[in-house]
């Protein structure tokens, strides 16, 4: 990349090199190297196809491509992502918030409608993204976000700052071997669900760079599921509700029987935008 390079000359190169790499949206990558590189929005990216990068911009972006060969999720490299409408710090001590984990926010907004302050939870908070949309969108709650791990509450705390957010905390808690000495009216939580034997077939650009104890219990994928119900039970309060994502295949139905079998007899089983079983609601009646 000694020669002098436009936008869209950089495009046009890295469509063909990028396909020939075995990428599925060629465009879509440079795409999203090149707005990181030079900071713009997509609509800038079409405006200035003119654009000369200067050689420190093209070192930088030929950086991110060796390293995207590589498979390292483009989140991590431009240490950015988006999540319901809102832009994120991650890297690689957090889970790249997913579009189909937003139901969980679409079904938790519709659950506290009505509730004047509502107190939430928000189980393996990871980016803080969860914990964070609910307290920008209902601006009168108080939320709370826990995790395992400090480096996750530090980029949990960075996107606090970042939102400008006074109604919410991060606090490290082992939710397996700690209690909550609190009640709420929401717990959400996107636990580690992905089984052992499933690991194996998880893609390289997920396996290889997100944290696999925000992925995978290492077992049977119900281990936090068994510990949830305990907590509902001493934790929500009474009508409040837990809102879970789930897996693939028949883990939505196992969770699922695993409340029923402690007493819960209100669950429901909610599909995602693409028609898959993605949250499970329990109320506490």
């Amino acid at each position: 990349m000694s020669r002098q390079w436009r936008i869209i000359d950089l495009i046009t190169w890295a469509e063909t090199y990028f396909k020939d790499k075995g990428f599925e949206n060629p465009r879509n990558e440079i795409e999203w190297l090149i707005r990181s590189v030079l900071s713009i929005s997509r609509i800038d990216v079409y405006l200035n196809f003119d654009r000369l990068l200067s050689l420190k911009e093209l070192k930088k972006l030929k950086s991110f491509v060796n390293r995207r060969l590589k498979k390292e999720p483009l989140q991590y490299i431009t240490e950015s992502c988006e999540f319901y409408g809102r832009e994120y710090f991650v890297n690689n001590n957090v889970l790249i918030p997913r579009p189909e984990t937003e139901t969980l926010i679409d079904l938790a907004l519709e659950n506290l409608k009505g509730l004047s302050s509502p107190k939430i939870l928000d189980i393996g908070t990871g980016s803080g993204c969860l914990a964070i949309t609910l307290a920008a969108e209902i601006s009168n709650s108080r939320v709370t976000g826990i995790d395992i791990s400090n480096e996750a509450i530090n980029v949990a705390n960075i996107n606090k700052s970042k939102n400008k957010l006074k109604n919410i905390s991060f606090k490290k808690i082992d939710i397996l071997r700690q209690t909550i000495n609190d009640q709420f009216d929401l717990i959400i939580s996107n636990p580690p669900y992905i089984t052992k034997d499933e690991l194996v077939n998880v893609i390289k650009d997920v396996k290889e760079y997100e944290p696999l104890i925000a992925l995978t219990d290492g077992a049977d994928g119900l281990t936090f599921y068994k510990r949830f119900f305990s907590i509902a039970k001493q934790s929500l309060k009474k009508n409040g509700s837990m809102l879970l994502e789930v897996g693939i295949g028949t883990h939505p139905k196992k969770v699922q029987d695993i409340f029923i079998k402690q007493g819960f007899i209100k669950t429901r089983l909610f599909n995602d935008l693409n028609g898959d079983d993605r949250v499970i609601i329990i109320n506490k009646l």
